[in-house]
């Protein structure tokens, strides 16, 4: 499949999908021509790219699952370990944001109120 079908069918641009193949999270063969083919297999892996981003994963994070992936498959308790290292870098961020977020109501508790006349 061309970059133009597979652009289509994820809902993904073709520089996105250029980014993919250069930062090795799919492949593509070159044709004759020049042009890529891409395998049938290929819209999974990127519908899965898409997911992992939505979880808040960077294409870093990912990268070394979905190599594996296309290489040998990813097993159920590789993905587990993945998705709880994910949870607890987000619980520590919302323990952060709420940290941040009771500092400045303290801040806003200790402004003088605006004389009334």
């Amino acid at each position: 499949m061309q970059i133009g079908e597979l652009a289509a069918k994820t809902g993904v641009s073709r520089d996105a999908i250029r980014l993919y193949e250069k930062l090795g999270l799919i492949a593509s063969y070159r044709r004759n021509n020049g042009y890529r083919d891409f395998s049938e297999n290929t819209p999974r892996l990127v519908e899965m790219i898409k997911l992992a981003q939505s979880l808040g994963f960077t294409l870093a994070e990912v990268a070394p699952e979905m190599q594996a992936i296309a290489a040998q498959g990813l097993g159920a308790p590789q993905v587990e370990t993945l998705l709880t290292a994910k949870l607890k870098d987000v619980d520590a961020r919302l323990d952060q944001l709420k940290s941040k977020r009771d500092e400045l109501a303290k801040m806003i508790s200790q402004v003088c109120p605006v004389a009334q006349v």
